[in-house]
């Protein structure tokens, strides 16, 4: 039920997202319609920084309680969280197309959201090459951890070095209000959407668990 739930209140966020980023906004003087891109570009990239905050929380309370439920929500918001990142790698490079000219460039902030990339990857990577259940949680909890210090170097990219990536419009009054609004309802519906994805995996891998007991009781 909880599920279902979700699942209809994304559905009508994303619509309404939509909506309001093909139809509401005006297109950007400057740059023109590609300028759509950046409504998904931003909240994809703030839901992965909040997944991985997930997986980083969630990290430090299983290496402290070593209870298997917070290595599951840690690896479901992983799993989640390299999805988003790995879209808003996508978007930013057809983004970066039209405007610079190249589909990627070594820029401070690419660069460290790339690593960020490649670290959880490495975070999978370690999951599935450690056998046992406890040690390869241990491994992946601490990869979880130190992983996080690469998102505030991203977020502090365009201030301590310089870049050609825009700088930060959304705070320093560079969108007009429907722009804001609009940013404001993407954000809300990937946010939901984040939720969604992330309670499937949670039950899944709880399943998962439960038939993996099953099976070792009937051996």
């Amino acid at each position: 039920m909880k599920i279902r739930i979700l699942l209809g209140l994304s559905t009508i966020l994303i619509l309404a997202a939509l909506y309001m980023v093909f139809i509401f906004v005006p297109s950007d003087a400057e740059t023109g319609i590609i300028q759509r891109i950046f409504y998904f570009h931003v909240p994809l990239a703030w839901i992965a920084f909040l997944a991985f905050f997930a997986v980083f929380c969630c990290s430090i309370m299983y290496l402290w309680k070593r209870d298997t439920k917070w290595d599951i929500l840690a690896s479901s918001s992983a799993e989640v969280g390299l999805v988003f990142t790995t879209l808003f790698l996508l978007t930013g490079s057809i983004w970066a197309r039209p405007v610079w000219g190249v589909w990627w460039t070594w820029d401070s902030r690419l660069t460290s959201s790339l690593i960020l990339w490649l670290i959880y990857l490495a975070y999978f990577i370690i999951r599935s090459y450690i056998g046992d259940e406890g040690r390869r949680a241990r491994f992946a909890a601490v990869v979880g951890i130190i992983g996080f210090i690469d998102i505030p170097i991203i977020a502090l990219a365009i201030t301590l070095w310089r870049t050609q990536h825009p700088g930060p419009v959304i705070f320093e009054g560079g969108l007009v209000p429907e722009m804001i609004w609009t940013l404001i309802v993407a954000i809300i519906a990937f946010t939901a959407l984040y939720i969604l994805l992330f309670s499937y995996r949670v039950l899944v891998k709880q399943d998962e668990r439960e038939l993996s007991k099953l099976k070792a009781l009937r051996r």
